[in-house]
C-alpha cells in the first residue's frame, strides 16, 4: 500500500503549516529521509523528509496552500501503484474530556469537546493568542479569515482597530471618501513597469511582528563605542588552535554572548517582559541570535547562555546558525528567547536601531568590527592617536519598563567585560 505523507505538527501550539515548495515532482523516485517538501509556520521554516522509499505518486496540496496538521499532503509508493485520488477526510474531533482547560485568549485546549473546525479557529498562532490575552479579547468573538476560520494576526488587529475606533458621524458619501483615520498610498500605478512577487510566509510574519512591536513598545536606542582590541587579540592568538581542537570556528560572537549574559545577571530588568501592570523577570538567560536567510529572518535561541563556556557558546551558536540556513531547526529552538542580539555589522553596517523582538524588552545590534583611529590618554594626561579595533553597539530598549540610566548601566557592563584585560590571559577554548 502507498505510504501517506502527513503534515507534521511543528510544535505544541501549531495547528497548520504552509507548503512553500515541493522538492520532488510526481513520478520521481525518492529515498527514505530524503528532503521531500519545505513547509513554513509562524515559528520556523523546515524541510520535511520522505517517510518511505518509492515514487511520489500523488500531491494532494500544492505550494502556497496552508494545511492542517496530520492531513495527507501526498502519497509515496511503487511505480504505477493506484491511488484513491480523493483527499483524505478531515480528522475526527477529539474524544470528549471531563473538563476542557482554557488556553490564552479563551481557546480550549486539544482534547475538549469543541468540534474540529472550532478548535482550529481558536488555535491561532502564539502571537495572536498573546495579543488576545493582552487586549482581553475572546478569540471566539473574532471573525477569522484563516484556514477553517482561524483567527489570523490581521483579523485580530482589524478587530481591535474597529473596537477602538469611535462611531463615525453620518456624512454624505463622496466619490473619494475613505474611512476615518485611514490613509493609504498605492504601491504602483496603472501602466507602471513593475514586477509583483508574493512575499514568502516568513517575510509576512516578520512584517506583522515588526509592526506589532513598534505599536507595543516605546522604542529608544542608545549607542556605545566599544574597544574590541583585546578580544580581537585573544581571538587571533587562539583561533587556529580553537578550530582544530574544538571543531568549530571562533567568531567575535561567543565573546559578545558571554559579556551580554554576564551583564544581564547584573541588570535583570533587561531580561524581563511586560504583562499588563506587572513585570515578568525571566530567570533563564536565553539569548536569541538573529540569522539572515535571504528570504527572511529567523531567531534561534541559545538557552541558559550564562551557564555556557566560550566553547559551548561557539558550538551552540554555529550549530543553530547552520541549521537555520539549512531549514533544519525545530520549532522549540526558536522559542523562549529573553534577549536578542543581531549582527548587521557582518554586512558592513556601522550601527542600526533594531526593532524589539516581542515580548522581550531589549535587543542589541552589533556594528561592523574594524580598526579605527581613537584618542588615548596616558597616565600623565597626554593624548595620542592609536589604532584600535572598534565597534558601535546599539541597544534598543522598551522605555515603558527600562529607564535610560538602566540601559546605559547595562551597556557599560557589557563594554567593561569586552575591554577587560583578562582577555589577554584567557585561553578562549577553555571553559
Amino acid at each position: 500500500m502507498a505510504t501517506e505523507v502527513l503534515m507534521p505538527q511543528m510544535g505544541e501550539s501549531i495547528a497548520e503549516a504552509t507548503i512553500t515548495r515541493w522538492l520532488v515532482k510526481v513520478g520521481e523516485k525518492v529515498e527514505r529521509d530524503q528532503p521531500l517538501l519545505e513547509i513554513s509556520t509562524d515559528k520556523v521554516d523546515s524541510e520535511i523528509p520522505s517517510p518511505a522509499t518509492g515514487v511520489l505518486l500523488e500531491v494532494r496540496h500544492q505550494e502556497d496552500e496552508t494545511v492542517p496538521v496530520n492531513e495527507i499532503v501526498g502519497l509515496i509508493g511503487e511505480p504505477g501503484e493506484a491511488t484513491a485520488g480523493e483527499p483524505a477526510p478531515a480528522p475526527a474531533a477529539a474524544a470528549p474530556a471531563p473538563a476542557a482547560a482554557k488556553d490564552d485568549g479563551g481557546a480550549e485546549k486539544a482534547g475538549g469537546e469543541m468540534p474540529l473546525e472550532e478548535r482550529l479557529r481558536r488555535f491561532s498562532s502564539p502571537l495572536v493568542r498573546n495579543i488576545a490575552k493582552k487586549e482581553g479579547v475572546d478569540l471566539g468573538a473574532v471573525a477569522g479569515t484563516g484556514l477553517h476560520g482561524r483567527v489570523t494576526k490581521k483579523d485580530i488587529l482589524a478587530y481591535l482597530e474597529q473596537r477602538r475606533a469611535p462611531a463615525p458621524a453620518p456624512a454624505a458619501p463622496t466619490p473619494a471618501a475613505r474611512p476615518a483615520g485611514v490613509f493609504s498610498v498605492p504601491a504602483y500605478h496603472a501602466g507602471e513597469n513593475v514586477e509583483i512577487v508574493p512575499m514568502s510566509r516568513i517575510r509576512q510574519i516578520t512584517a506583522d511582528h515588526m509592526i506589532y512591536s513598534k505599536a507595543t513598545s516605546a522604542h529608544v536606542t542608545t549607542v556605545f563605542h566599544v574597544d574590541m582590541s583585546r578580544v580581537a587579540a585573544a581571538r587571533r592568538r587562539t583561533r587556529a588552535k580553537f578550530e582544530q581542537e574544538v571543531g568549530t570556528k571562533l567568531t567575535f560572537m561567543p565573546f559578545i554572548f558571554r559579556a551580554v549574559a554576564k551583564a544581564i545577571r547584573a541588570w535583570p530588568i533587561l531580561n524581563a517582559a511586560v504583562d499588563g501592570a506587572n513585570v515578568v523577570y525571566k530567570k533563564d538567560v536565553n539569548l536569541g541570535m538573529a540569522v539572515a536567510m535571504g528570504h527572511g529572518l529567523i531567531v534561534p535561541v541559545l538557552r541558559r547562555a550564562d551557564e555556557l563556556s566560550l566553547v559551548g557558546l561557539a558550538r551552540a551558536a554555529n550549530d543553530l546558525a547552520d541549521r537555520a540556513r539549512q531549514k533544519k531547526l525545530k520549532p522549540e529552538e526558536t522559542q523562549g528567547g529573553t534577549f536578542t542580539i543581531t549582527n548587521p555589522g557582518v554586512f558592513g553596517s556601522l550601527f542600526g536601531t533594531p526593532v524589539i523582538n516581542q515580548p522581550q524588552v531589549a535587543i542589541l545590534g552589533i556594528g561592523t568590527i574594524e580598526k579605527r583611529p581613537v584618542v588615548q590618554t596616558d597616565e600623565d594626561g597626554h593624548d595620542r592617536l592609536a589604532i584600535r579595533t572598534m565597534s558601535y553597539f546599539a541597544l534598543t530598549f522598551d522605555h515603558r519598563l527600562i529607564d535610560g540610566a538602566d540601559a546605559d548601566h547595562f551597556m557599560n557592563a557589557v563594554k567593561a567585560t569586552l575591554e577587560d584585560d583578562a582577555w589577554d590571559e584567557l585561553d578562549p577554548y577553555l571553559p
